[in-house]
């Protein structure tokens, strides 16, 4: 079976990452999490950046029906224990209520190393630096 990623908002916005990241998904690269604040999180970017609300739909549609395993929930009751960027538990808590391998994201700043050691759930950038 593929290791499991979760992919934070910001990897799922710019439509040639999320497409790129999405295609290795379907040929099992590995597979992919998210969850449903993740997704509204991406929902919300999209139309602030002027993108019609029927597109943005039509885009989050399309990746919960390609990927219905990747939704991740029940991770509500861990946001609060999370020690990362507040703004940013609910992402770290779906993570861990996934055991997912690594998480996917830009955001280093709000993901640092003691908050991320305590759950076990590396970020990619780490795990980059970790192997060179």
């Amino acid at each position: 079976m593929a290791f499991s990623a979760l992919l934070d908002t910001c990897v799922l916005y710019p439509a040639h990452l999320c497409d790129t990241l999405l295609r290795l998904a379907e040929v099992a690269a590995y597979r992919p999490l998210w969850s449903e604040g993740i997704l509204t999180e991406l929902g919300r970017n999209l139309v602030g950046r002027g993108i019609p609300e029927e597109r943005v739909h039509r885009r989050v549609t399309q990746m919960r029906e390609a990927f219905p395993d990747a939704m991740v929930g029940g991770y509500e009751s861990l946001i609060d224990g999370m020690t990362n960027d507040p703004k940013d538990r609910h992402v770290l808590a779906a993570a861990v209520r996934a055991n997912a391998e690594v998480l996917v994201t830009f955001n280093i700043a709000d993901f640092p190393e003691p908050a991320l050691g305590r759950t076990g759930v590396p970020h990619f950038a780490a795990e980059v630096r970790r192997h060179l």
